[in-house]
């Protein structure tokens, strides 16, 4: 395959901005009315998904989804998502590294990677004016890379600063080793290359993987600030790219299990987790009530916590500092949920004890209308607000872009949160008590209760 070049060929662009623009005159001054624009969707012959909102903002954001995260290595490439990951600036079949590095930055532009365990997603920002030449890079990027071996060679030292630095934070660690425990395929793997691999992943494994999950079938190209017919050209002529849906990845199996990450100090940070539900379920909606009726971290800076359960079951157990919070993630096919702790060495016993306490008091019938009111205007707030940026919007747009090939609108979601019913946060809370548990442990674990002693 030829690297892209003949991008800027593309037709003028006609943006929406200029064709709805009515424009009215009062002496000297002109004033611009813009009609609102919702966002458009559509999905082309070979599977790519298109989708876009005119927002009118002087400055375009563009994203390519891909069904390509870590669930999809095998054990053959575990790791190879953290390279593809560093590897986003390397040379390509129609831009040398140099190139791309000088040409997004001559154009005040940005190119980005970042990867969940389903999605890879490569984002570019510029100017509205600069859409053509970021394009292009952002093109050869996603279709035609060379993983030229030195330079995959030389990513190796990134990959272990990379672990290095998530190695410090006792919080990934725990969210990477509960997944590690709870599932045994797919969605154990890790968002960092396992040891055993750092400088093993060759410019092969690369090749392979990018040529069996970068298919247009598995991808979304997203835009905001950018007319939906000029993206449909972009996708329709340079995205095209592999057909058929590549690899098909494994269910997740959830398993249930516990890992302990002992180390020294006075903190222990702790998660329990049972099986919930799959993103974009009523039950998954369910669950995500249920984070908010029990506390899903402050909402206002210092605040008290007050109106979380977590929060004042706990406070009744210990007079030493703590922190706690509901857990909750959810993916295409399954999906965790529990308490999230934060504590002093001698009391994780008692705070993950009274945490999981509140879990069952709702289950038990412990959940009032007030609590159902407030904790979905929490959530709505919490979601529509996430959507204030551009980065939450074209993720939001992706993301629904990828799984179902449609956009479900804010009005929508939020008329689905307010259909959530007492019965169904009882029925989540009833579902996470009976299940069957995951525990993950890091600090200094010598009060910290195994996971069949809770």
């Amino acid at each position: 395959m030829k690297g892209i070049r003949g991008i800027s060929q593309l037709s003028t662009r006609l943006y929406a901005a200029q064709a709805a623009r009515k424009v009215e005159f009062t002496g000297a001054a002109e004033h611009v009315k813009f009609q609102p624009q919702d966002a458009q969707v559509t999905r082309l012959p070979s599977g790519l998904v298109i989708a876009s909102l005119e927002n009118y903002s002087p400055a375009s954001k563009i994203g390519v989804f891909i069904k390509a995260g870590c669930r999809y290595e095998t054990p053959d490439n575990l790791g190879v998502t953290h390279l593809l990951r560093l590897a986003s600036n390397l040379t390509t079949k129609g831009a040398s590294a140099f190139k791309i590095c000088r040409g997004v930055e001559a154009v005040g532009g940005s190119l980005s990677v970042t990867s969940s365990r389903e999605n890879m997603i490569y984002t570019v920002d510029c100017l509205r004016d600069d859409f053509d030449t970021v394009m292009e890079y952002l093109i050869n990027v996603t279709t035609a890379p060379e993983f030229r071996t030195w330079e995959v060679s030389d990513l190796t030292p990134r990959v272990e600063l990379d672990k290095a630095l998530a190695a410090q934070s006792a919080q990934i660690g725990v969210i990477e080793g509960l997944h590690h425990a709870a599932y045994k395929n797919a969605l154990c793997n890790s968002l960092y290359c396992p040891d055993h691999m750092v400088g093993n992943i060759q410019s092969e494994h690369l090749h392979q993987f990018v040529q069996n999950n970068f298919t247009s079938a598995r991808m979304a190209l997203v835009g905001l600030g950018v007319d939906h017919a000029v993206l449909k050209q972009v996708g329709e002529q340079f995205l095209n790219i592999r057909s058929g849906a590549g690899t098909t990845g494994a269910k997740a199996q959830y398993r249930g299990g516990e890992i302990r990450l002992a180390s020294t100090g006075s903190m222990v940070h702790s998660a329990v987790v049972s099986q919930s539900a799959a993103a974009g379920t009523n039950e998954a909606l369910a669950f995500s009530v249920l984070q908010h009726v029990l506390g899903a971290g402050m909402h206002i800076k210092r605040g008290s916590g007050t109106s979380s359960k977590l929060i004042q079951g706990v406070g009744k157990a210990t007079a030493d500092p703590f922190d706690v919070s509901a857990f909750n993630a959810s993916y295409s096919d399954s999906g965790l949920f529990g308490v999230y702790t934060i504590s002093q060495a001698a009391a994780a016993g008692d705070v993950i004890k009274a945490a999981l306490a509140q879990v069952k008091a709702v289950a038990d019938g412990g959940l009032t209308a007030a609590d159902l009111t407030r904790a979905k205007t929490q959530l709505k707030g919490q979601f529509l607000m996430s959507l204030e940026t551009s980065e939450g919007m074209l993720e939001e747009m992706g993301t629904q872009a990828l799984a179902s090939g449609s956009y479900c609108s804010p009005e929508q979601i939020s008329k689905n949160i307010d259909n959530v019913a007492l019965t169904d946060v009882a029925n989540a809370a009833k579902k996470f008590v009976s299940g069957k548990k995951t525990m993950a442990s890091s600090g200094n674990l010598i009060k910290t209760p195994f996971v069949d002693e809770i």
